[in-house]
């Protein structure tokens, strides 16, 4: 599994122009399912995400959670983390996960998001054409993948 988390001050998913999900300070998570990904990959990161401590302390440092200073996440489906390049111009996608499968398995892992971080977490529409905006602070993006056992 990858994901790219963003530390934001805001963030917000629209389909079809109308405001879909908001969240206000917290995470952005960008998530991908890999063709091979297990419930061991959903549940390292979804275990991983809620405790990265990427949100400033009192003397500026690194040091706290979105559960520590009672942020929020939004989850966005994103199947193009896996797309590879590097043959030719035109990505190719054969590493992610069927839709099918992948739906399901996004699906778990919010749920685990929600319960391992006992943040407010909202997310996009799976598959949708989604509009995201965001607000990066600081910037930061990390960019994690599960690790292969």
């Amino acid at each position: 599994m990858r994901a790219v988390v963003q530390r934001v001050l805001h963030a917000g998913v629209s389909i079809d122009g109308a405001s879909f999900s908001r969240i206000d300070q917290g995470l952005l998570v960008f998530a991908g399912i890999g063709r091979y990904d297990t419930p061991a990959d959903l549940s390292w990161m979804s275990r991983k995400i809620p405790y990265l401590r990427i949100f400033e302390d009192g003397d500026g440092k690194m040091n706290l959670s979105v559960r520590d200073i009672g942020g929020q996440i939004l989850v966005v489906s994103q199947f193009t983390l896996y797309a590879d390049a590097s043959r030719g111009n035109r990505p190719g996608f054969s590493e992610s996960a069927p839709p099918e499968i992948a739906r399901e398995m996004f699906d778990t892992f919010v749920e685990a998001v929600r319960l391992e971080s006992g943040c407010r977490t909202e997310t996009g529409s799976f598959g949708a054409d989604m509009k995201v905006s965001l607000l990066n602070d600081g910037p930061v993006t990390i960019i994690l993948e599960s690790p292969k056992l």
